[in-house]
């Protein structure tokens, strides 16, 4: 049975592959390169906005926005362009990546934002390094060293577009994100929200606290304690329907002023 075509929305997508039977694809520095050189020249030829990417050993992960119906032609092209490369190098044949890529269609701001975290919070989660700035295969890394990759092929990001230093980056890259949006993204979901008893309880104990607050500085300092209390951004930024890059942003000047007063 002939493959269904996948439909392309206009909008941002998450980008997930893997190698054949788990192998490594990248073994070498050159390797990394390679992709990122493939990744940056055809983003640039299908009109696609890199956003946020991460390259470990055996697979990789792409944050992408899409402008146009060219998604499977722009991931055939980045990936049949390595495998060639690849196979070439060293010598093999065959197919290198597990199967057709898989891409999870971004379905609102806070699954971008966790999405986000989660794709650059990679390199720790798997040990590769201490320090989150220092794993040179991932967007961050040419973003927050301002290097001629970044310049070329990532000025368009949402890392760079929202956070005006490199000190604002890493506080927003190192924020925590609750569970529920792990589960999420490591089922690649579209936000199907589960029914949770436990979350539920304490989304009406949050809409408690904020019922009635007209004040915005008295709401501000609401959802610096609430968000020290444990609630995640995203429960927050539900609440008070508003965005949670908003509510981090909120937090971080509400943190600021109680450090320097």
């Amino acid at each position: 049975m002939a493959r269904r075509p996948r439909i392309t929305l206009k909008g941002y997508y998450h980008i997930i592959n893997r190698g054949v039977e788990q192998r490594k694809v990248f073994l070498k520095d050159e390797d990394f390169k390679k992709f990122e050189s493939l990744l940056c020249y055809y983003s640039k030829f299908y009109n696609i906005t890199i956003h946020s990417y991460s390259l470990m050993s055996n697979h990789y992960h792409l944050l992408i926005e899409v402008n146009n119906d060219n998604l499977s032609k722009f991931m055939r092209q980045v990936n049949m362009n390595y495998a060639i490369y690849f196979n070439k190098k060293y010598k093999r044949s065959g197919h290198l990546w597990q199967g057709r890529f898989k891409s999870v269609y971004v379905t609102d701001e806070a699954y971008l934002y966790s999405l986000i975290l989660y794709i650059e919070q990679n390199p720790i989660k798997a040990k590769k390094v201490k320090n989150i700035q220092d794993y040179k295969y991932q967007s961050l890394y040419h973003t927050l060293n301002n290097t001629d990759y970044k310049k070329e092929c990532l000025n368009n990001s949402y890392l760079i577009k929202k956070f005006k230093t490199k000190q604002d980056i890493l506080e927003f890259i190192n924020t925590k994100f609750d569970k529920d949006d792990l589960a999420t993204l490591k089922k690649a979901s579209n936000l199907v929200e589960q029914a949770n008893t436990k979350k539920e309880k304490s989304i009406k104990k949050l809409e408690k606290i904020f019922k009635d607050v007209t004040d915005k500085k008295k709401r501000n300092e609401l959802i610096y304690k609430a968000y020290l209390d444990g609630y995640s951004q995203h429960q927050i930024a539900k609440v008070l329907n508003i965005s949670q890059p908003a509510v981090y942003g909120i937090i971080k000047r509400v943190k600021d002023v109680i450090i320097i007063t």
